[in-house]
């Protein structure tokens, strides 16, 4: 009997994930988006056309290999996902700018990348690049993708790639290696500049490669996006998803969340911490309604969700206290996400143990993960077998990914440093901050200060340099400080401050819908919050939540005094990073005075 051999499908380049699926897992609705009232569904072999024939055009216009493409994307869209390949196969690097970023920010990338072609999410967004490029050294073509409007991309109507470049489009792809960058993404953290981190095919296809063996994801399933597609995370994710063969939808915008999940009734999803907190803060929201037993029943079962996970839920009265809590309040959460949903992996910031183990006992598996854009992005992940999972850690690391705590000290916590394929080149044309980077034999430096627990979870501590010393000589960690005051209901964020003080203070963002609910309750006159955050009653109702928070530290970690913000922080001021973590350099200069003054009292 003959035996015939298939040749062995495989992708060592981003791009290739388009010919993968469509050789091995041919999917009719790889793609899909919501459209006049309805899902509307790209098959692999239309976005595979769709892809040449944008690489296509760009060569046709002399776009050239090497050459770098602005993306100013919101959330993910199929048009997103062509235009990413397309500029792959044709050797071009994209460059995604945050549509938040601040217009000096945005003018430095384009003068340092040097791009002559700049492509937003839509008109609005076309307008402020244009402005910003009248003062930009390049000359730079602007264009957007909504389809109904003016300045619309044309190309991304085009069905085939042209004859003439069909020749020159396979013979730039064969000259594509993995170690080529196909991406630079800018990032600033907490340090304010903008550094472009470069990204090869190797970095990324290794971090696809290792969560392929890891999620429970099948050919066929459902998934939904509705991260920032300008970030590596919800970029890579997209990648694998279409590595997986999966269907994968993409979220019109925050206002369409629920309609979204309710209609497409993902299996899985990813996500960040904030946006379960604000689906914890719809629950807690209710522990404040005038019914005194919708009260306790509420807060009886987020206590018992809670528990989920701990080594209360082996006894068997909590399995029957467990399937009461889902009935009477849990339940609603998974409704609200389409009642499918089963697993999601969170990152991007820390998740608070008791939100992951809350959304767990819904019957939804979270997992907490831990990366950075410098790798590409992930470093660390928990699992979703049995054991594998520990709240309040970022898991294990992922395969082929080396991880060393540097000179720890007596808690066994020190710098994480990383070594692997997914490890970025360095940062574009910024060779200095390159080498500073790295240790003398090569391992990179996170920035991040950890420790391994339970034999190999990694636990996050805090950033290097946010630790401070108090002017008493005491180390103070604020990540896991600020983590822990915002699990009170009427925070919403909180910067611990006291580097050279004698003691600890805070800025503290309050949760205003809270309070507003909270002082309608109590009889209170609201008039505004820039009144409110100054009223006598309230702040002895955030001395209250303090004080009980307070309780859970040592001495040196407690809150002594405390600034109420009428408004909260925005990422558009730069006093939060694109991940909402907070600017201390930028927030304690904007509350100079505020901070003198709890120092004075």
């Amino acid at each position: 009997m003959e035996i015939i051999k298939r040749p062995s499908i495989d992708f060592t380049r981003v791009f290739d994930i388009i010919r993968y699926q469509s050789q091995k897992y041919p999917n009719q609705k790889s793609l899909n988006t919501f459209e006049s009232n309805s899902w509307r569904s790209y098959s692999i072999q239309e976005i595979g056309k769709n892809i040449d024939a944008v690489s296509g055009w760009l060569i046709e216009n002399g776009y050239t290999k090497g050459e770098k493409i602005i993306f100013v994307p919101i959330l993910g869209r199929p048009e997103w996902m062509i235009l990413d390949y397309a500029c792959q196969q044709a050797g071009l690097i994209s460059v995604p700018v945050h549509p938040t970023s601040r217009s000096e920010e945005i003018e430095m990338i384009l003068n340092e990348t040097e791009a002559r072609l700049c492509i937003t999410a839509d008109p609005e967004l076309a307008q402020k690049i244009s402005l910003i490029t009248t003062s930009a050294e390049q000359k730079i073509k602007i264009f957007h993708i909504d389809s109904k409007e003016l300045g619309y991309f044309e190309p991304l109507r085009l069905k085939e790639v042209s004859s003439g470049s069909s020749s020159i489009l396979e013979a730039l792809k064969s000259s594509i290696s993995e170690s080529d960058v196909f991406t630079i993404l800018y990032t600033s953290g907490s340090s304010g500049i903008p550094k472009g981190v470069m990204l090869t095919h190797r970095n990324i296809i290794h971090n696809i490669k290792s969560v392929l063996t890891l999620l429970p994801i099948e050919p066929g399933d459902r998934v939904i996006s509705f991260l920032p597609f300008s970030h590596i995370f919800e970029r890579m994710t997209c990648y694998t998803y279409m590595a997986f063969g999966v269907s994968l939808y993409f979220s019109q915008n925050k206002d369409s969340f629920v309609h979204d999940f309710r209609t497409v009734q993902p299996n899985f999803c990813t996500s960040v911490p904030r946006v379960l907190e604000k689906m914890y803060d719809f629950l807690e929201e209710q522990m404040l309604d005038k019914s005194f037993i919708k009260r306790k029943i509420v807060t009886w079962a987020l206590e018992v969700g809670k528990e989920y996970g701990s080594s209360a839920r082996v006894r068997p009265i909590f399995a029957v206290k467990l399937f009461l809590a889902r009935i009477l309040v849990l339940n609603k959460w998974r409704k609200k996400l389409g009642r499918k949903i089963r697993y999601m992996v969170v990152g991007a910031a820390s998740l608070r143990p008791e939100i992951g183990r809350l959304f767990s006992a819904t019957g939804i598996k979270v997992i907490e993960g831990y990366g950075m854009t410098e790798t590409a992005p992930l470093i660390t992940m928990n699992r979703f077998d049995p054991g594998l999972n520990r709240f309040g850690t970022v898991g294990l690391p992922i395969p082929g990914i080396d991880i060393r705590i540097d000179e720890p000290d007596e808690d066994h916590q020190g710098e994480i440093l990383v070594k692997g394929p997914n490890v970025t080149q360095g940062y574009f044309k910024r060779p200095e901050i390159t080498k500073e980077a790295f240790t003398e034999d090569g391992w990179f430096r996170t920035g991040d200060i950890g420790k391994f627990v339970h034999g190999h979870f990694l636990k996050i501590t805090d950033r290097k340099k946010e630790i401070f010393k108090t002017s008493s000589g005491k180390y103070i960690a604020p990540a896991p400080l600020q983590n822990h005051f915002t699990r009170s209901l009427f925070i919403e964020r909180c910067l611990i401050i006291g580097f050279q003080r004698p003691f600890v203070t805070a800025l503290i963002v309050p949760n205003m819908p809270i309070l507003e609910a909270w002082c309608n309750q109590e009889s209170i006159h609201w008039t505004s919050p820039q009144f409110m955050v100054h009223n006598i009653k309230v702040r002895a109702r955030f001395q209250e939540e303090i004080d009980a928070l307070n309780n859970n530290l040592p001495n040196v970690e407690r809150i002594r005094n405390f600034t109420l913000c009428h408004e909260d922080w925005s990422i558009e001021k730069g006093e939060l990073t694109t991940t909402l973590k907070p600017v201390r350099r930028l927030l304690e200069e904007n509350y100079k005075g505020e901070v003198t003054k709890m120092y004075e009292s």
